[in-house]
């Protein structure tokens, strides 16, 4: 428990960032799950949802919800995705 003041307010600002950081998260996933779904449907929009996921996983990098190369990693396995889907409908 914390014993002086600033130790509680910094207590209470922990409690604040983590539940703003968890819906920034929350909010970065369910991009992820669109994009997903919409590749799975074979939609014809894929390409404007996957501009939508990587503006918002980098938006995430801003407010340091994740790290720069996390970030880099997940767009770039997600555009491998999006490639290996475009070819195989030309195919």
């Amino acid at each position: 428990m914390a014993n002086t003041s600033s130790a509680r307010k910094a207590v209470r600002k922990m409690i604040t960032r983590t539940e703003v950081n968890r819906a920034r998260r929350s909010r970065v996933r369910t991009f992820i799950r669109r994009f997903e779904d919409s590749m799975m449907n074979k939609q014809e929009n894929v390409q404007q949802t996957f501009k939508k996921v990587e503006s918002e996983i980098m938006r995430a990098v801003t407010k340091g919800v994740l790290h720069k190369k996390t970030a880099s990693r997940k767009i770039s396995r997600l555009s491998k995705r999006l490639k290996s889907i475009r070819l195989s409908l030309q195919s």
